[in-house]
């Protein structure tokens, strides 16, 4: 409006006549974004809509013109209205509304796509933690049932003492689970604990067949873990490598940090065979591997291969962070079980 004013200052009082403009421009300014909001609420093609306030500015515009030749009038400026004027003029605001609806049309449309593309991501999100809470609400029933025919298998054979106190780690161990809540993460501390009242619960079944090992290095119990690791592992590797051996077997597990990833490490004795590099052995594996695809993406690796000397690993590569606090919390609701702590971690057998 200041470009189109500048040949009107020739003329008299030309800043009266540019601040009745501007304050009628500005008047303008919100019933005109109101009426291209609603043309594009009413879906109207685009020429459709810019037609439509190329002719609602226009009539603005001769509004404005009809008020100038007023206002001229008012100020003894002109005798009479001039009509052929009334629709000649462009500069009694015409032009800038239109610059206006541009500007308006390019600053909603990036409003609009940051939006959406706001919404898309949320949309991801919720569809990811959904993914993974059915992932993990899978192994749930899974392990519930493996443990129960296990308790079945026990009364059947008449040990009614281990089955009795295998029901009472299996209370245990699902309260714990359960309260993991909604986190799809929690503490190495927590998990290693769930894991611990697990293999209480094998060794209820097998008895001196279940030979345990593990090792944990140095300040890694506040590592963040997804919930449900390792139990599902575990599992996997005495259901399907140690239990159907008469002579039973042993079962090593090894966390470390492997320069900045956490690096796990299972492996069991497996006299049947087991599978190929890259797939999985059952439920248990299958959920692990693709939680922590959706966790973590290409920034984690999950390995499984049988090995020449009748063992199988399970090798897990994590990014590694922390949660301070965690550990404590872990000692001293599982201390009475560890066998010892050293220098180089935590290792129970």
């Amino acid at each position: 409006m200041a470009i189109m004013g500048v040949p009107d200052f020739g003329h008299e009082r030309p800043l009266i006549f540019r601040t009745l403009y501007l304050c009628t421009y500005l008047a303008w300014i919100a019933p005109t974004a109101w009426l291209q909001r609603r043309l594009w609420q009413r879906g109207l093609p685009w020429w459709g809509t810019v037609l439509a306030l190329l002719a609602a500015t226009y009539a603005m515009s001769v509004a404005n013109s009809l008020l100038g030749q007023t206002l001229g009038i008012h100020l003894a400026l002109r005798e009479g209205y001039h009509w052929r004027n009334l629709f000649a003029g462009l500069d009694g605001c015409w032009l800038p509304l239109i610059a206006f609806c541009a500007t308006h049309a390019v600053v909603a449309y990036n409003s609009a796509l940051g939006h959406e593309r706001s919404r898309a991501a949320e949309a991801l999100l919720l569809a990811r933690d959904a993914e993974l809470r059915a992932l993990r609400f899978q192994l749930q029933p899974h392990f519930l049932f493996n443990t129960l025919n296990a308790v079945s298998a026990l009364v059947a054979t008449g040990r009614d003492r281990d089955a009795n106190r295998m029901i009472a780690q299996l209370a245990d161990l699902l309260r714990a689970t359960l309260a993991t809540g909604h986190a799809h993460e929690h503490a190495l501390a927590d998990e290693l604990a769930l894991t611990e009242a697990y293999l209480e619960i094998e060794k209820a079944r097998l008895g001196e067949r279940l030979h345990i090992d593990i090792d944990i290095g140095p300040g890694l119990l506040d590592a963040q873990v997804p919930c449900l690791l390792l139990q599902p592992l575990v599992e996997n590797a005495v259901r399907h490598g140690i239990a159907p051996d008469a002579a039973g077997g042993a079962l090593a597990l090894a966390i470390a940090d492997a320069g900045g990833m956490l690096r796990i490490r299972l492996v069991n004795d497996a006299r049947i065979a087991a599978t190929k590099d890259g797939e999985s052995l059952g439920v248990g594996m299958r959920n692990v591997a693709d939680r922590l695809k959706k966790l973590y993406g290409d920034a984690s690796r999950f390995t499984a291969r049988q090995l020449a000397d009748n063992r199988f690993e399970v090798t897990i590569e994590l990014p590694l962070r922390r949660d301070a606090g965690a550990g404590a919390s872990w000692m001293r609701a599982s201390g009475a079980h560890v066998s010892g702590m050293h220098a180089s971690g935590v290792r129970a057998a």
